[in-house]
Formats: C-alpha cells, sequence, structure tokens
C-alpha cells in the first residue's frame, strides 16, 4: 500500500464520514488516565513526560541552590561560610547534578512528552520501558541527592578523576555513591535512547517520510544514536573504578601496569559528546520553533538536517580535547585541536540556517522569541571561546582555570538552557491549554540574561588572572575579589528570573483546563487536537508543514476520518510504519498501565545505592524484586489477540504485530546489545591500552591457557547458538528442551574458559593486565546470567503453547541475545590473543 501524495479531498480520506460516538467512547476508557494515587501507575507517554520533566527542573533548582551557595563562598576573601571537605562536596553534586540529574533528563523528558504527538502516533512504542526510565531515575536521583545531608555525597569533582578518587586518597564511600550511584541514571538514559530512536523510526505517521519529518526529531534520533554510541564508554569506565576500590583490581594504578588515563579517554569519550547531546535536542526545539515564530518555512531544512547529523559525527572525535594537558602526542592533539574547530562548521550552518528564517519572516517579540534570541547570542559567545580552547598553547595556558568555567556554562546553559525555557513558553499550551503570561516574560527574560552574563562573562577574566578551578577560597592580593563579588550578583539576578518563571508557570499549571487549539499558528503535528490516547485518528501526512499545507487535516483527525480511529482490539494501539517511506506496516499493541514499572524502578535503585552501603542482603533482595518485576511486564506485554489482521480505515487490514527483524521490539533488543557491546569493547580497549604499555607482555608471572581450551569454549558457543537457531524450527516443548540443551552448551564454554584461566593462576588483584583479562571474563559470566534467566522463561511460555509463528517476539529477541553472548566471547578469545600475536 502506498500512502498518497497529493492533496486528499474529502473523498480520499479512510474514513469520509463522522464515526460513531461508541467507538471514541470505547478509545477513551482504553487509554484512560488513573485517577488518584493509581496516577502514578501510569505509562502514556503525556503524563510520563510531564513528571520526568517536572523531576528535571527540580534538580535544576536544588543545583541551583548549590551553585549559589558556591558563590556566596567565593563572594569574598578567605571567607569561612563552609568547610574545604564540604565545599568539595557541594561542587561536585552541583556539576554531576546539572550534568547527570537535569541535563540529559530534560531533553529525553521533552521528547518523551512531545515526540509521540508530533509524529502523529498514540504512545511510543515501549510505554512501560519510559515509565522505568523515569522512575528509576526519580527514586535514585533524588537518593544519590541526599547523600549530601550525611556528608557521604562525592567530592572529586563530577569528572570524578583517577587516582584522587581512587581508595588511597578516597577512603570513604563518597566515591562509590557516585559510581554506584549514577548506575541507574545511565539505565534510564539508555532506556530512554533505546525508546526514542524505536519510536521516531517505526511510529511516524502515514505519510511522514524522512524527508518530512520534523527537524525535532532529526535532532533526537541522532542524539538517540549518540547516547547509544557514548555512554558504554562511561558505564565501562565507573564499573572499572568501582571494582578497582571495591576488589583491588588496579586498572588506573600506575604500581601495578595501571594507567589513570585510561579513565580520561573513557569518560571524555562520553563527556565531550554529552555536550552536543545536550545541544541538538535544543537546537531540533530551535529549528521546530523559528518557523512557527517568523510564520516562514524553515530555510535550508535539509542542510539543518546534515548539519546535525554532522554535528554528531564530529562530536566523536572531539574527546582529547579535554587532555591537552595530559601528555598526548603532538600527532593526536593537532588532529584533535583540527576536529575542534571544524565542528563549527555545522554548528554555523545552523545558526545562519535560523537567522535567514527570521529575516525572511514576519517575527513577533514574543517569550520564545526572547529566549531563542537569548539562546544565539550567548551560544554564539560560547562557541568562539571554544575555538579558542581548542587552539593547544591557549588551552595550556587557561586549563583549569575560570575561563574554563566561563566557556562551559556558556555552552551549557546558552546552548541547552535558554532554548529549554523558549519551549516552556511556546509549548505550555498542550498541557492545559493556558499560555504564561506575555507581561512577566520581558522582566524574567531580562532578568535570566543579564544575570547569566553578569555572573559567567567575569569569569573569563578571572581565568585569564589565573583563578584555578576547585578552590573554596583566596586571598585579598590576588586581586580577584571585585570580579567574584560581580559573578555572585548576577548568579542571584539569575536566580531571582528563575522563581519569577516558575511562579508565573504554577500560576499558569493552576487555571481552568481549556481547548489548547493552535495559539501559535504552528505547522507541525502536536498541535491537533489530542486527549490521553493523542490524537483522535491517525493523520496522513502529505508535506513538511502538514497543519499549513492541509488546512483541514485538524477537523478531520478530530472528527476519526484519518486512520485507525477506536480500539480495533480492544487494547492500546497505534500504525507501526516502515522506517524509511512511513508505509504502514503492521498495528502495534501497547501495554497498559502497571505498577510492575513503579516497584522495578525502586528495585533497581535500592540494588545501586544499597549495594553502595555495602547492604548486600538487601541489595541483592531489591536486584530480585528489579528482576522479578521486568520478567512479569514483558511476561504481560507478549500477549496475543484474538485475530490475526485489524482493519485501520479505508478499507486496509493490517497484521497484528510482526516478527523478527520486521518487529519494533526485535530493533529494541538489537539496540540495547549494541550498548552492551560498546560495554565490551571498551573493557577490551581496557586490555588493549594496558597491554601496548607493558614491556614484556604478559607480564612477568603470567600466561594464556593452552589454545585447546579457547579452541573447546569457542566450539561449545558455536554449539549453543546453533542449537537456538534449530530451536526456532520447533515448537513447544521441543523449542523448550533444545532451548536447555543451547544453555548447557554455552554454560559449559564459559565453566571451560574459567577453568583454563584457573590453571595458569590468573590473579585480578595482581597487576592491570591479569585485572583487565578478569573483567573481561566477569562480564561474559553477566550476560550468560542474563541467558540464565532467559532460557527458562522462553522454555515455561513454549510449554504453556504461548510462543506461535504469529506470536514469538519472546523467542526471536531471547535468540538474538544469544547469538550476542557467542560473538562477545569469541570476540574477547580473538581480542585477548590476537594482541599478543600481533606485538610479537
Amino acid at each position: 500500500m502506498t500512502t498518497r501524495d497529493a492533496t486528499l479531498n474529502d473523498d480520499a480520506l479512510p474514513n469520509p464520514l463522522p464515526r460513531p460516538p461508541l467507538e471514541l467512547t470505547r478509545l477513551e476508557e482504553v487509554w484512560e488516565t488513573p485517577r488518584g494515587w493509581r496516577f502514578f501507575k501510569s505509562v502514556n507517554n503525556t503524563n510520563i513526560g510531564l513528571l520526568y520533566i517536572g523531576t528535571a527542573i527540580l534538580f535544576f533548582i536544588l543545583a541551583g541552590i548549590l551553585a549559589l551557595i558556591m558563590r556566596v563562598q567565593l563572594a569574598v576573601p578567605d571567607n569561612d561560610l563552609v568547610a574545604a571537605s564540604t565545599y568539595n562536596q557541594i561542587f561536585t553534586m552541583h556539576g554531576t547534578v546539572m550534568m547527570f540529574l537535569f541535563a540529559i533528563p530534560i531533553v529525553e523528558a521533552i521528547a518523551v512528552y512531545l515526540l509521540p504527538n508530533m509524529l502523529g502516533a498514540r504512545d511510543l512504542p515501549f510505554p512501560r520501558l519510559s515509565a522505568y526510565a523515569f522512575w528509576a531515575y526519580a527514586f535514585g536521583g533524588l537518593a544519590f541527592f541526599c547523600t549530601l545531608f550525611w556528608g557521604l555525597a562525592p567530592d572529586g569533582g563530577w569528572f570524578m578523576y583517577p587516582p584522587l578518587t581512587g581508595m588511597k586518597y578516597s577512603p570513604g564511600l563518597n566515591a562509590d555513591f557516585w559510581l554506584l550511584g549514577i548506575g541507574f541514571i545511565e539505565i534510564s538514559a539508555i532506556a530512554g535512547a533505546i525508546e526514542l530512536i524505536v519510536g521516531i523510526l517505526f511510529t511516524r505517521a502515514p505519510g511522514m517520510t524522512l524527508r518530512r519529518m520534523p527537524v525535532y526529531a532529526w535532532a533526537m534520533l541522532v542524539v538517540g544514536v549518540m547516547i547509544i554510541i557514548a555512554f558504554p564508554a562511561v558505564i565501562a569506565g565507573t564499573a572499572l573504578l568501582e571494582l578497582e576500590r571495591a576488589l583491588n583490581m588496579p586498572i588506573f594504578d600506575p604500581e601495578r601496569g595501571g594507567d589513570p588515563l585510561i579513565w580520561q579517554h573513557l569518560f571524555w569519550f562520553f563527556g565531550h559528546p554529552e555536550v552536543y547531546i545536550i545541544f541538538l535536542p535544543a537546537a531540533g526545539m530551535i529549528s521546530t520553533m523559528i518557523p512557527t515564530i517568523a510564520q516562514n518555512r524553515l530555510v535550508g531544512r535539509r542542510v539543518i538536517v546534515v548539519a546535525l547529523v554532522g554535528v554528531g559525527i564530529f562530536s566523536f572525535g572531539l574527546w582529547a580535547h579535554h587532555m591537552f594537558t595530559a601528555g598526548l602526542g603532538v600527532l593526536e592533539m593537532s588532529l584533535i585541536s583540527a576536529a575542534s574547530m571544524a565542528v563549527a562548521i555545522p554548528t554555523g550552518i545552523q545558526v545562519f540556517g535560523w537567522i535567514a528564517t527570521l529575516w525572511s519572516g514576519r517575527i513577533k517579540m514574543n517569550a520564545p522569541t526572547l529566549f531563542m534570541l537569548g539562546f544565539m547570542f550567548i551560544f554564539v559567545l560560547g562557541g568562539l571561546t571554544g575555538v579558542m580552547v581548542a587552539v593547544i598553547p591557549f588551552d595550556w595556558q587557561v586549563h583549569d582555570t575560570y575561563f574554563i568555567v566561563a566557556h562551559l556554562h556558556y555552552v551549557l546553559i546558552g546552548g541547552m538552557v535558554f532554548p529549554v525555557f523558549a519551549a516552556i513558553y511556546y509549548w505550555m499550551p498542550l498541557v492545559n491549554g493556558n499560555q504564561m503570561s506575555e507581561r512577566w516574560a520581558k522582566p524574567i527574560f531580562w532578568l535570566l540574561f543579564g544575570g547569566f552574563n553578569i555572573t559567567f562573562f567575569p569569569m573569563h577574566i578571572t581565568g585569564l588572572y589565573g583563578m584555578p578551578r576547585r578552590v573554596y577560597t583566596y586571598s585579598h592580593e590576588m586581586g580577584w575579589d571585585w570580579l567574584n563579588m560581580l559573578s555572585t550578583v548576577g548568579a542571584f539576578m539569575f536566580a531571582l528570573g528563575i522563581l519569577a518563571m516558575i511562579v508565573d508557570a504554577t500560576r499558569t499549571l493552576r487555571r481552568p483546563e481549556k481547548k489548547t487549539g493552535n495559539p501559535w499558528n504552528a505547522a507541525t503535528l502536536e498541535w491537533l487536537p489530542n486527549e490521553d490516547y493523542g490524537n483522535r485518528s491517525i493523520p496522513i501526512i502529505t508535506s513538511d508543514d502538514p497543519l499549513w499545507d492541509q488546512p483541514t487535516l485538524s477537523k478531520e483527525v478530530e472528527e476519526g476520518r484519518h486512520y485507525l480511529p477506536g480500539t480495533v482490539t480492544g487494547r492500546r494501539e497505534t500504525i507501526a510504519t516502515s522506517p524509511v517511506s512511513a508505509t504502514p506496516n503492521y498495528l502495534m499493541i501497547l501495554p497498559g498501565d502497571s505498577w510492575l514499572t513503579v516497584i522495578g524502578a525502586a528495585g533497581t535503585a535500592g540494588f545501586f545505592l544499597l549495594l553502595t552501603v555495602k547492604a548486600m542482603v538487601l541489595a541483592f533482595i531489591c536486584g530480585f524484586i528489579a528482576i522479578a518485576s521486568i520478567i512479569g511486564w514483558l511476561w504481560q506485554s507478549d500477549r496475543s489477540v484474538n485475530m490475526t489482521h485489524a482493519p485501520i480505515g479505508g478499507g486496509i487490514k493490517l497484521p497484528i504485530g510482526a516478527v523478527g527483524a520486521a518487529s519494533h521490539s526485535w530493533w529494541g533488543t538489537f539496540i540495547m546489545l549494541i550498548v552492551i557491546y560498546g560495554i565490551f569493547w571498551s573493557f577490551a580497549y581496557t586490555y588493549i591500552h594496558t597491554s601496548m604499555r607493558l614491556e614484556i607482555c604478559p607480564p612477568p608471572g603470567a600466561s594464556l591457557p593452552d589454545g585447546i581450551y579457547t579452541i573447546g569454549a569457542a566450539v561449545l558457543l558455536l554449539a549453543g547458538s546453533a542449537l537456538v537457531w534449530f530451536s526456532g524450527r520447533l515448537k513447544g516443548h521441543g523449542m523448550a528442551w533444545t532451548t536447555l540443551a543451547a544453555l548447557a552448551c554455552t554454560t559449559g564454554a564459559f565453566l571451560l574458559d574459567v577453568h583454563s584461566w584457573r590453571l595458569v593462576h590468573l590473579d585480578g588483584t595482581k597487576d592491570a593486565w591479569s585485572a583487565s583479562i578478569s573483567i573481561m571474563l566477569g562480564f561474559q559470566g553477566v550476560m550468560l546470567f542474563v541467558l540464565l534467566l532467559a532460557a527458562p522463561y522462553l522454555c515455561v511460555r513454549a510449554w504453556r503453547g504461548l510462543v506461535k509463528p504469529e506470536n514469538r517476539a519472546t523467542r526471536d529477541n531471547i535468540a538474538l541475545i544469544w547469538h550476542y553472548v557467542t560473538l562477545q566471547g569469541l570476540t574477547a578469545m580473538v581480542v585477548i590473543r590476537g594482541l599478543l600475536l600481533v606485538m610479537d
């Protein structure tokens, strides 16, 4: 079936007549938001999105309060408001909360709230995953922040460089809370990225091809891919440092063959792309709002999309931008310096596109316009200082001074926070139909814009005068007094602007709800009439700017005259379309509200936090609760319905669900495995880096096991994968017993590998080389544990006859995980032995 590209007339619509009221009533019942305390089990994207946004803003306020304490401490010389140890905890928590608990969560939260309606879908494809991601973030984040009140907050900086954060210099639990405490934040961010990638590719409205997709959706697609690539490095890094602290594995200990630079490489491979992970969603929001504000189509739309992709690619070549003083080679630093300057080109393309759109349009100087103009001014200044610090000799002079603090805040606050403020004013009517006050907006903007520049611009000068970062006081003779006092005054101006904005937003949200309409005359689909179920019917899209080019679309959608005007199966549904052309492929059944997501998230947060304080029994009880909850919601999600095809309107019937690589759940699993493979390769990089630094490898006293064991383990891994592949051709008990045989082979491969290393007395505490191998072996054990859970789960479903030809998501996804475990095991064998062959 192909979607019509011509202008639709009444007869061309799938449902030319208004739909009966009964159909609408059923739709409302299926998607109804729970009332009272049961609201918190909701998984609807609008409810989760609002909770997500509210929680992220709460963390922004908390981190801002910490910043004000820091500014008061630095306002005058020789201040003793807070002790040095307390100040270390405050600045570490400020940076950590801003980067991990506000910046990344807020961009994902806004996307969860906006994207389904912007794409014309009823919801994202994994609503329970979104809910789980939010609750893990909320529970864990609040508990993590509360460590401040017990003096247990981390104090090694938000970048946590070893050896400062090793047991020798940080013997308490403070660093452990950072390392294990942000585990749930990483899980939340990756879960959100999987949700967004699959949602953008598979749930767009019919006719919304990739070329017609909103620029904001493009930005979030690029960001989702960046998270999948960047986050494994920091997950691996935090695991390595915690293993060194908890089990004495000397990965970063130079005295035993380790190298602290491993942490810097892993952390900044995540850390610098993170800057663009934060910026690109803001750029996508700007590209969506500016055409509306100017009432003019986005100039250079396709070039801007290419620029978004270009920024994402360039960002992964910049991680050593933060390591110019770390002793890297001249060639490496020169390449990174060139890339740091080159990234300005795709960024500049977007800025020029925005200016051209405003120049050729009819601008109204309202609240979103003010904040967008403020964003462009501040971000361009931040970009200019970014080019300055990309010049290596200049970076050597200002590295670790307040010049870098100023640059960082100009890029992050200018590049993300001001666009978020513009977005709040612009999209607030979607919440309850009311706009925030235009009269209040102007003084609020000038407080924020003026306060920001008064706070951070003087820091450039302070840094050039030599004030280092992370000092809690200074003497009068340094001459920094008036600059620090000026920054403190600006900080309180900025805080006053935030307070006024919160008051205005609260007042707006408390007003009686009314119909949203389209107050800005926007062109994108989120302004279609929507309820708990999203749009009344899923629209057919024929242009880049549908609400401008299809003027009757709102009325047609509200009358149910497009696709899927009701619920066909009596459950929550949306249409799954093809990734490129957005042709309807199948009817996607979505899971409903559940407490299991809340319980699973609480168990996950409890596991990490209790593990930090060494409450092992309680931690593993929480881990068991988390796993049981996740298994429970997966069991409920993979259920069949009493039909194979569903009418969606216009005489079209779509299959219900899909199997294999055609299924959204298969792709969700595939993306998750890319993340896991990235973690594995971060561990493999650690082994390669450590081996290359050794004069003799293996080091004296260490050796590799006999190759016959490696060959035997490889054969067993391949046999396990072959049996899983064969089990897919069987049914019921045959599938179950073949799966158990495969599990025996894969387990045997792991045990044989462990036995071979025990024969050569591998000791992960002896030296970094042995530790890196032990960690790769342990990671294979973690994946085997996943199979030990998944295989019985599949067997039970097969024995009960729940794995059918038309309902094979469980089996297909577990088979994919199984083949990955085989791939990971074989890769580890090749990396460990292959490197030594190359070095010989």
